[in-house]
């Protein structure tokens, strides 16, 4: 080393100023960790990135065949949910997003082999999949506020759940893609298997969603009248839960999947 060098490394301002530096890399650290963890909670995200190849496989299966599965109580552990892994019931992020990024992915490719690819493309359609989860998990927090429905992670799992109608709507395209011949989702095929994904769909939220939306209650015999407007709350509840999992989901599903065949119109035009 360079004796001028050294004489910089050895004095006691250089070191200090090192000293100064670290701190304040350090400090600037924990500031985003702060700032980020205020809005999200990174030790409860990562549970729900604790998968398995198993649980992926037949996550998918449950997803698309709810009809038979039994139960539908999510396991616990001293007080905590288990995590993906090693439960079937617990809702996941990893199969969420990885269907949303496919579907975008497929929507462009499937424009590309249609010959009706363009630049905006990719974007309008990633924004389109952005807007619709948005406005599902708004609309379910709104209603969770009004209903008086709180959970400790259930921003993170209402977020989890509003993903795996992509699953749906992915299976929908490919099938369509495959038997229409490239004219879209439209026709007897289209809608056969849209309509099959969406009822497996709305029974699988419908199923799953319940200890969100219909948190058990304790009871309360002391009064006639409490137990009945305990009981008048948990039917309105019901009844968001009913609209969730059928209207708005086959609106948000119709959506994402009637893009497909807008885009083979306007190439015929």
């Amino acid at each position: 080393m360079h004796p001028a060098f050294g004489g910089i490394m050895n004095d006691s301002t250089a070191q200090m100023g090192f000293q100064v530096g670290k701190s304040a890399m350090m400090a600037g650290h924990e500031y985003m960790e702060q700032n980020f963890n205020r809005y999200v909670n990174v030790s409860a995200l990562k549970r729900y990135f604790n998968v398995s190849n198993s649980y992926v496989v037949n996550k998918l299966y449950l997803v698309l065949f709810p009809w038979r599965h039994r139960p539908w109580v999510r396991q616990n552990q001293d007080g905590f949910f288990l995590p993906p892994r090693e439960d079937i019931n617990s809702p996941d992020m990893y199969i969420p997003v990885m269907a949303f990024v496919t579907y975008i992915l497929l929507s462009t490719l499937l424009a590309g082999i249609r010959g009706a690819f363009h630049p905006e493309l990719l974007g309008l359609t990633a924004t389109t999949a952005f807007v619709v989860v948005t406005f599902e998990i708004l609309g379910l927090k709104l209603g969770c506020y009004l209903l008086s429905i709180s959970n400790e992670s259930q921003l993170l799992d209402l977020v989890a759940y509003s993903g795996y109608k992509f699953v749906g709507v992915i299976v929908t395209l490919v099938v369509a893609e495959i038997f229409n011949r490239g004219e879209g989702t439209g026709g007897m095929i289209g809608w056969t298997v849209f309509l099959y994904t969406f009822f497996a769909n709305a029974f699988f939220l419908l199923r799953s969603l319940k200890y969100v939306l219909l948190p058990e209650q304790s009871p309360n015999t002391s009064s006639g009248a409490s137990y009945t407007v305990a009981r008048a709350q948990r039917n309105r509840r019901t009844q968001f839960l009913f609209i969730y999992s059928y209207i708005v989901q086959f609106v948000f599903m119709w959506i994402l999947s009637r893009q497909d065949s807008s885009s083979v119109k306007t190439t015929k035009v």
